[in-house]
Parts: structure tokens; sequence; C-alpha cells
């Protein structure tokens, strides 16, 4: 099968198409024909080791302990292991894997749910990392609870187009933080009110959230608790910028510190894979409460490019790769 692998760290320029042995489901396993897989920062730091956390956590200290690039998946099940009990073969499911940049990959059962019968599966794709991600950190981390004014840094991304538009569907109201280029798209998700800045300083205290989502950028703690109420709550959802080591996720370790001293709540998120949550998800996609919003899709192999792509921060939504 064709896969996008690679063996050292490094940027986009180190993975490359080839032909790879497919995949074997264990016992607990599911094998997918891949249909589409989503493109999120995770993809990026895996490929680049950076920071140094992440190889820490088991990506692999010298080269990346798994050559498949890839980890949102939407596709049909093509064989489950003697303990599948959930899926069957032809079954369209979506959820977590490892290696999903590939033609087949297989994920563990309890990662995956059925796909929405209402997304295609370059939709469906766009939704289990990005959209479990700010489930969680409106919902568990955020608390979030009608009629609370809640700010979503990074309103255009990945994450911050699902959080948008969960947040309405708690009964919140949404203010969205993005460039004038995304200022549509975020409107048209649900926003209340879209904030461009580059031409506002929208944690200069003249406006208070009971909620701040910051799924973007690098502002200080110290300046997004201006723009929090006495007792709102900060969710700081990865860290991007900063040294090689922690990169910018130093703010998500200090803020838990930081709120045993304040009366707001300072929170860094650590998502989880949850099946859980992505049946919760696709309730609300099958309501119509929730879109993936997609930026752009590009081919298996031009994989290189859509992660980089991703990275330029231009991307209205989701970037997908289709298979």
């Amino acid at each position: 099968m064709k896969a996008i692998v690679q063996d050292n760290y490094g940027e986009a320029g180190v993975l490359r198409l080839e032909d790879i042995d497919k995949p074997v489901p264990g016992a607990s396993e599911v094998l997918i024909r891949v249909r589409a897989a989503g493109v999120e920062q995770g993809v990026w730091h895996l490929m680049t080791g950076l920071p140094y956390l992440a190889r820490a956590a088991g990506s692999g200290l010298s080269r990346p302990k798994d050559r498949v690039r890839g980890r949102e998946v939407a596709g049909q099940v093509e064989a489950v292991g003697p303990d599948v009990t959930q899926f069957r073969p032809g079954d369209e499911v979506f959820g977590t894997c490892g290696g999903s940049f590939a033609e087949f990959a297989c994920a563990r059962e309890d990662k995956l749910a059925l796909k929405p019968a209402n997304l295609s599966f370059e939709q469906a794709a766009a939704v289990p990392i990005s959209g479990v991600t700010a489930l969680q950190g409106l919902r568990d981390s955020g608390n979030v609870q009608p009629g609370q004014k809640v700010l979503v840094i990074g309103a255009g991304g990945g994450v911050g187009s699902f959080a948008v538009q969960l947040a309405k569907a708690f009964g919140a109201e949404v203010t969205g933080l993005c460039s004038a280029g995304k200022a549509d798209l975020v409107r048209s998700l649900g926003a209340g009110d879209v904030i461009d800045y580059t031409r506002e300083d929208v944690v200069d205290g003249a406006r208070r959230y009971d909620l701040i989502l910051d799924t973007a950028g690098n502002r200080p703690l110290s300046k997004l608790r201006r723009a929090l109420t006495p007792r709102g709550t900060l969710v700081i959802v990865g860290g991007e910028g900063g040294g090689r080591w922690l990169g910018g996720f130093d703010r998500a370790l200090r803020a838990p510190l930081l709120s045993l001293f304040v009366s707001q709540k300072l929170r860094g998120l650590i998502s989880l894979e949850r099946q859980a949550d992505l049946r919760v998800l696709a309730e609300l996609i099958e309501a119509g409460k929730v879109v993936p919003a997609i930026g752009k899709v590009f081919p298996l192999g031009e994989a290189p490019d859509a992660i980089r792509y991703m990275r330029g921060g231009g991307a209205h939504g989701k970037v997908v790769v289709t298979v």
C-alpha cells in the first residue's frame, strides 16, 4: 500500500510517499480502508520531534517511533480483530489511529465511532482530534454554561472552528478572535462578535469573559487574565512558539500552578481520545448543530504540502488529505 513515511525528524521535506506492507489488525483493532485523514498540529509535532517534550512523551528520542504520519481518520472497515464487537467490514467509521496518511490503517476499537451519515469522509476526517479537543476544552475543563460570555482565540482554525459552534450549541454568547480574512467564516459558524486580532487588543481589560479558550498564539497568562471575569476560566489548548524543549506548552504547565493563588481558574488542556466524545460530536453533527469547516483538501501524495499549508496559518478551518 502507499503511505507517507519518514525515518528522521525534520520539516515536511523529510516525508515521502512509499509502498509499504499493509498493516494487520490486532485482537482489539480495526483495519480501515482510509478515505480521508485530517491534518492537525499534532502531526507537525510528531514529524519534527518538537518540542523535545514530545519525544520524551514517547514519540521516539532520536527518530520517529512510528514511520507513518497522520492521526485523524475516516474510512471503511476492511477487517476486524477477533475481539472486536462494535464494528464489522463495510462500516463507515471515523476516529483516531496511528498512520492515517496511508491507504490502510489500524485503529483501536475504542478510538472509533460510526461516521455521521450526513458527513462526507473528508468532513468526518476533520472531526476526531480537533472536535474532541474543543469539546473537552469547553465542557470538561471550561464547564461552559448557558448565557456565559465565551472568547475563542484562534476561532478560524481547526480547534477554534469547532469551539465556536460547540459554545453556541451549549447556549453561550460567543466572541471569536481571528484574522480579518477569517471573519466571515467565524461569523457563519455562530460567533455573535468577531474581533480582528491585528486591529484590537482583546486582552487589554476593556472586555471581560467568563471563559476563554485559547487555541492559538502565545499571549502571557498575565494578559489573558485581564480579559477574564474575577472568577472566570482560562483553558489553554496546546502550545506554539517558545523554545525547543517546551515550545509553547510552558503556559499550559504554569497555568494550574498560578491558579492555586488566584480566584480565576487557569487550566492547560490534555485532550484524551475517547469514543464517548466522538459519539457526542456525531449526535451534534447529525442534529445540524456542528458542521466541520474544511479549508483545503490535498491528495495523499501532497501531504507534505498540506502540513506546510496548515502551519502557515492561512487555512479557514481544517486541512484534510484524501486517499
